[in-house]
């Protein structure tokens, strides 16, 4: 073993490659950012926490054609109602592929909404719906979902490269309500080559998060959550 001065007598020349010249594998990062307004429009929260929850259905649908070809089996794939599809596609009859969303049911992207609730899971891989979701409304307990906004493109700064999804949520219920989980969730159509029709599964939670700290929101306030996906952030 070298020790001390023994170490820095030698005389080593470092290999060009082995300096760090900024090209590294890229990262990935995600993050939540929530934003609470008043009844007058004015902003009284700022939260923002890092996002890392993927759940197995997301783990699922990514999965590669190779995997489902050596394991011999489908991957489940379980929806927010609870029901399964054993999902492992290939150009062939009798496996399922991924359809584009049908216009006719108001989905003109799989992706359906970014979902919001008030209780929590300690195992978001697992969870396939939230623990307590809020639902669309005006009613007591009730949140008005607005419109996601999806990209039109990925923006691209230096080495970075990110895109956000968003929605807002306008509380009318007459009290305040507390947000501490978000979703994100994919409408999905399943359909075999060989059939015409395709399998409306419906919405398929793919993202989950518990904030860190709740989310007050209150009467006649909004809350708007952006959720950005960055590459080299």
């Amino acid at each position: 073993m070298l020790i001390g001065e023994d170490v820095s007598s030698i005389s080593v020349k470092v290999p060009e490659d082995a300096y760090d010249t900024g090209k590294h594998m890229p990262t990935f990062n995600a993050y939540l950012t929530a934003i609470v307004r008043d009844s007058m429009g004015r902003v009284v929260k700022v939260h923002r926490q890092r996002s890392h929850s993927p759940t197995s259905n997301f783990i699922g649908l990514l999965l590669p054609l190779s995997y489902y070809t050596n394991i011999n089996n489908p991957y489940t794939i379980t929806n927010i109602a609870g029901s399964t599809y054993n999902y492992a596609p290939a150009l062939a009859r009798d496996t399922p592929d991924i359809s584009y969303p049908n216009n006719s049911d108001n989905y003109q992207t799989y992706l359906a909404t970014i979902q919001v609730g008030s209780g929590q899971q300690s195992s978001p891989f697992n969870a396939y719906s939230l623990a307590a979701p809020i639902p669309n409304g005006s009613g007591a307990g009730q949140l008005i979902y607005g419109s996601t906004i999806l990209p039109t493109d990925v923006t691209a700064s230096g080495d970075s490269v990110y895109f956000v999804i968003m929605q807002e949520y306008s509380n009318q219920s007459g009290s305040t309500i507390n947000v501490t989980e978000v979703g994100i969730t994919l409408y999905l159509y399943f359909i075999d080559p060989a059939v015409t029709r395709p399998t409306n599964f419906g919405s398929t939670l793919v993202w989950y998060d518990v904030l860190s700290s709740a989310i007050s929101i209150p009467n006649g306030g909004s809350l708007t959550i952006t959720y950005t996906f960055a590459v080299n952030p």
